[in-house]
C-alpha cells in the first residue's frame, strides 16, 4: 500500500460532509442511511444527557476489533476519519475492503459522549472525564461501553482521541501531528505480550506515517492509571492502542490531520487482518520518540518589557461560539522561552511591548490579542474553526 494509494483513497472516500473541529450527533446522523447497506447499526443506550449513543458493526471475520470515537467530546478529528473509513470499507468495487471485512469483525462506537460533542467539552454531561471512569463505572457511557467490552470480547481496542497543540515528537521543533500509545497494564508498565501485539501494529503505522509526515509522529506517554479505559482493557488482557490526532502547521480544523487518522486506520486494520502478530516486531515502536511539550501557539520573541527582555508565549483557548470552535488567543507565558517553540512567532528585534499587561482588548465583532512594538501595532485575531 503506497502513500499515493492512500491518499487516492482518502480523496475518494473522505465523508465532505464532515468538517471543522464541531462534530455532534445531528452532523452523524444523516449519514446512517448512507453507510447502512453493509453495516448493522444498534442503539447501545443513552447517554446522562438522552442522546443516543449507537453501534455500527461490519464484516465476519474471525479477529475483533472494537474502535470508539469521542470519548472526550472536544476531540472530533478521529470521528471523520472513522466515517472515511467506513467509507472506504462499505464500497463493494473495493477489493482490499472486502478482504478486511472477510478476516474481521469490526465493532465501532463513532460517538461515545454526545453530550460532551454537543457542548464541546472533554468531559461528559456530568461533567466526568470518561476515560477516567472505567473502574467506577458510575455514568451511563462507561457502563454501556463495559457491557460492550464483555460482550463483544475484543481482540483489538482502538481509544480514538486528540490532542493539544502544546504537544511535540521529543524535544525537537517538529509538531506530534499524530501520536501512538501502547497502554500500560500494570503500575511497573510491564512489557507484556499483550503490549507487544499493540507496539508491533504501532511500528507499522509509524513506518507508513513516516513517509509523508517524516518525524511528525510521537509516543504518548505511558503512564499507568486503571481509572483510564486503555489502560483497564490491556489489564484485561486485550491488545489496545491509543490514537492522538494532534496538530500540523496551520490545521486548526484538523483536516490534515485527519487524512493521517484514516492512513493509520486503514494500515493497522490491512496489518491486523492479514497478519498472524506475534509481538515479535515490537522493538521499533521504541524508535518513536516520546511527546515532549515543547510548543505554544505564539511566540513573540526577543522584546523589552519593563526593561527585561522576555518572550511572550500565546496559546490559543477554544471556545464554542454558537455552531462553531473560535480559538482565541490568550496570554499563557512570559519569559524567557529559548527552548520552547512555536506554531507562528514574532520577531521582536528589542523592541518596547507598550501594553505592560499584554492584556486581550475587545474589539467588536472579535476577539484580539492588540499589542504594540515601539509603534507598530499587532493584532492577533482569534481562529474560527
Amino acid at each position: 500500500m503506497t502513500i499515493q494509494t492512500l491518499q487516492n483513497w482518502f480523496t475518494t472516500y473522505k465523508e465532505t460532509s464532515l468538517h471543522g473541529r464541531y462534530i455532534t450527533r445531528d452532523d452523524i446522523n444523516p449519514l446512517f442511511n448512507d453507510i447502512s447497506s453493509k453495516v448493522e447499526i444498534e442503539q447501545l443506550g443513552v447517554s446522562e444527557n438522552d442522546e443516543l449513543i449507537h453501534l455500527f458493526k461490519l464484516g465476519s471475520g474471525e479477529k475483533k476489533l472494537l474502535l470508539w470515537s469521542q470519548m472526550h467530546g472536544n476531540e472530533s478529528t478521529t470521528t471523520k476519519a472513522v466515517f472515511d473509513l467506513l467509507n472506504f470499507l462499505n464500497d463493494n468495487s473495493n477489493t482490499l475492503g472486502t478482504k478486511i471485512l472477510d478476516a474481521c469483525t469490526l465493532y465501532i462506537v463513532p460517538m461515545l459522549n454526545p453530550d460532551g460533542a454537543r457542548a464541546y467539552t472533554r468531559p461528559n454531561f456530568n461533567l466526568v472525564d470518561l476515560n477516567r471512569d472505567a473502574q467506577k463505572k458510575t455514568q451511563k457511557e462507561s457502563v454501556l461501553f463495559a457491557s460492550l467490552v464483555q460482550r463483544v470480547q475484543p481482540d483489538f481496542g482502538f481509544n480514538l482521541h486528540g490532542q493539544r497543540t502544546i504537544f511535540s515528537v521529543g524535544e525537537t521543533n517538529v509538531p506530534a501531528t499524530v501520536s501512538f500509545l501502547a497502554p500500560a497494564g500494570d503500575k511497573e508498565r510491564t512489557i507484556t505480550p499483550v503490549r507487544k501485539i499493540a507496539m508491533e501494529v504501532i511500528a507499522k503505522m509509524n513506518d507508513v506515517l513516516q513517509n509523508c509526515i517524516p518525524n511528525g509522529v510521537g509516543r504518548y506517554d505511558d503512564g499507568f492509571n486503571i481509572n483510564c479505559v486503555g489502560d483497564t482493557l490491556v489489564d484485561m488482557g486485550i491488545p489496545t492502542i491509543l490514537f492522538e490526532a494532534g496538530h500540523y502547521p496551520n490545521d486548526y480544523s484538523r483536516e490534515i490531520t485527519r487524512e493521517y487518522i484514516f492512513y493509520s486506520l486503514l494500515t493497522s486494520i490491512d496489518y491486523i487482518s492479514n497478519t498472524d502478530i506475534t509481538g515479535d516486531g515490537y522493538n521499533e515502536y521504541f524508535s518513536i520518540p516520546e511527546n515532549g511539550k515543547c510548543f505554544y501557539d505564539i511566540i513573540i520573541r526577543d522584546v523589552i518589557l519593563n526593561d527585561k527582555s522576555v518572550d511572550i508565549a500565546v496559546q490559543y483557548k477554544e471556545e464554542l461560539i454558537g455552531n462553531r470552535v473560535e480559538f482565541v488567543p490568550e496570554v499563557a507565558k512570559i519569559d524567557n522561552l529559548q527552548k520552547f517553540y512555536a506554531h507562528k512567532e514574532v520577531l521582536g528585534k528589542k523592541r518596547t511591548i507598550r501594553n505592560e499587561n499584554v492584556t486581550v482588548e475587545i474589539v467588536p465583532k472579535t476577539r484580539l490579542l492588540k499589542f504594540y512594538l515601539d509603534s507598530e501595532l499587532f493584532l492577533i485575531e482569534s481562529i474560527k474553526r
